[in-house]
């Protein structure tokens, strides 16, 4: 993690952008254990697991190429899984940096966050953002992607919604039961607002607050 004080005094581009995320099914993963960190490595992540894994990806699963790579989802990852990441063998990345790394250490793949289904997490989601009235112009827009993915970003990272006013949605039919549940991150109950409407401060259409 990259803190802005140390950004602004070494700033650096980023290699790839969200839109080149591409999909692949984890095929084999083996947990690394016991990894003997070398002089300078820093503080060990408590929040993360190293593994070895091999993974396909979604667009060729009728061939028999496989990827190897290292990543620190393996506290995530289970055999069949969906995960997002970079596909670094076969991109035409130009970068002066990584232009001068030995090609045997720049990985096939670079994992970056499992994948769970959006439509089931759209579903289950029992809460709301405060917003502006906005025109929405459907589903499949880049604004409406990209609003997607900061409200799965807000389930995904605690630390990330600390300053943010969640709201429950009192729209939302609670269910039960979900059979189909794949693990997806959730925002817990406590963690939520009750929207207070105008009637709600003043016990009827907002008369109370107005005086002659």
């Amino acid at each position: 993690e990259v803190d802005g004080n140390t950004y602004w005094r070494y700033p650096f581009s980023s290699l790839c952008n969200p839109r080149q995320l591409e999909e692949f099914i984890v095929m084999d993963m083996d947990i690394i254990r016991d990894q003997k960190l070398g002089a300078g490595a820093g503080v060990r992540s408590n929040k993360h697991t190293l593994a070895e894994v091999w993974v396909q990806k979604t667009s060729e699963m009728d061939t028999s190429q496989q990827y190897h790579c290292r990543t620190f989802l393996g506290h995530l990852l289970n055999i069949g899984d969906l995960v997002l990441g970079y596909d670094f063998a076969n991109s035409n990345i130009n970068d002066e940096f990584l232009n001068k790394m030995n090609p045997q250490h720049v990985p096939d793949v670079v994992l970056i966050k499992k994948s769970y289904d959006r439509s089931r997490r759209v579903r289950r989601r029992n809460w709301k953002l405060q917003e502006m009235n906005r025109d929405r112009e459907g589903t499949d827009t880049d604004d409406e992607r990209q609003y997607q993915d900061f409200l799965e970003d807000l389930e995904e990272d605690e630390a990330l919604r600390r300053n943010v006013n969640i709201y429950r949605d009192a729209a939302k039919i609670p269910v039960e039961s979900d059979t189909d549940d794949d693990g997806a991150p959730r925002i817990s109950l406590v963690e939520m607002l009750e929207e207070l409407s105008l009637s709600d401060a003043t016990g009827g259409e907002g008369d109370g607050m107005m005086t002659d």
